[in-house]
């Protein structure tokens, strides 16, 4: 008989299904017309009725699955009204068949810390701009993340009527990253992707610092990590607080997973324990390729305006 999966290939193709129901729950509610906004702290910090739904079905189905699994979420909810109808008790076939890095062959339930943004690019939701928005679960162990899903229920709602709607993007650290083409950006193009929605003065003199011969201004920092491993930007930077750690847990995951690199705007690597804080106060630096160009070149003022 072959040993079962080791646990962490078992949770990623777990939140490979989970992730993929949440897509279906996400055009769900926007194609019913109702969003249900709520403005959560009176700071264009909006939550709809997809961030709501989506996170308890995630929560709830991994939950349910892995009952030892820490799980942090970006909303505030209580899980009592969570109905049948938003467990997904499906698994992607495909995961369990890789093999497991050996240094995670031995991990335990409790050991792992698993961070979701039901809806990254929720302003975005909103308005209407839906190939910005990306559901994401990342897997945390010994404060690190090393796996990663990122769905994108509206990848190619361009396309017209009959294509195929929506994609996941799923990695772990020492396997690789699956589900899109990976690719560099035109080489010696400095293109940066940034903050569409929380712009501010320091944001901005930091990427002028930077002489980059273009700007990119989206929302969703699932999207801003697509951008970088499709070849669509040379580095993601964002000079103030305001990213939270399940806004950067699985990008980083998938990031890290073909070579690339994200830190805070000093060079910190983020942690990802479940007692850490959940602000990444210092920003976002982040590069499939080239890090250290961009890194170098950050401001010190910059810098000193950004306490860790």
């Amino acid at each position: 008989r072959m040993a079962s999966p080791a646990l962490l290939l078992r949770v990623v193709a777990s939140a490979y299904s989970v992730a993929e129901k949440a897509a279906t729950i996400v055009r769900n509610v926007m194609a019913a017309g109702d969003l249900g906004i709520v403005d959560k702290t009176g700071d264009n910090d909006l939550q709809t009725k997809a961030d709501r739904l989506v996170q308890m079905s995630i929560c709830a189905s991994l939950a349910q699955k892995f009952p030892k699994v820490t799980i942090i979420g970006e909303e505030e909810l209580s899980t009592d009204e969570v109905t049948e109808e938003l467990i997904e008790d499906g698994h992607c076939e495909e995961i369990l068949k890789k093999t497991c890095p050996a240094q995670y062959a031995g991990i335990k339930e409790e050991e792992l810390v698993i961070w979701v943004d039901p809806l990254d690019g929720t302003k975005e939701y909103t308005e209407g701009l839906l190939d910005h928005v990306t559901v994401l679960i990342g897997i945390a162990y010994e404060g690190k993340a090393i796996a990663g899903v990122i769905n994108q229920p509206y990848y190619n709602y361009e396309a017209g009527a009959g294509a195929v709607l929506g994609r996941t993007i799923w990695g772990v650290l020492g396997i690789g990253a699956f589900g899109f083409q990976l690719t560099e950006a035109p080489a010696g193009k400095h293109i940066i992707v940034t903050t569409r929605s929380h712009s501010s003065t320091l944001v901005n003199d930091c990427i002028s610092a930077l002489n980059p011969d273009s700007v990119i201004r989206v929302g969703g920092a699932g999207n801003k990590i697509i951008q970088l491993i499709e070849g669509k930007a040379s580095a993601y930077v964002f000079a103030s607080p305001g990213c939270k750690k399940w806004d950067t847990c699985a990008p980083e995951a998938i990031l890290h997973a073909v070579g690339g690199k994200i830190t805070d705007i000093h060079g910190n690597s983020f942690q990802y324990n479940k007692e850490v804080k959940h602000m990444n106060s210092a920003g976002v630096l982040a590069t499939l390729r080239n890090y250290d160009y961009y890194a170098s070149r950050i401001p010190n003022t910059v810098k000193q305006s950004l306490v860790p």
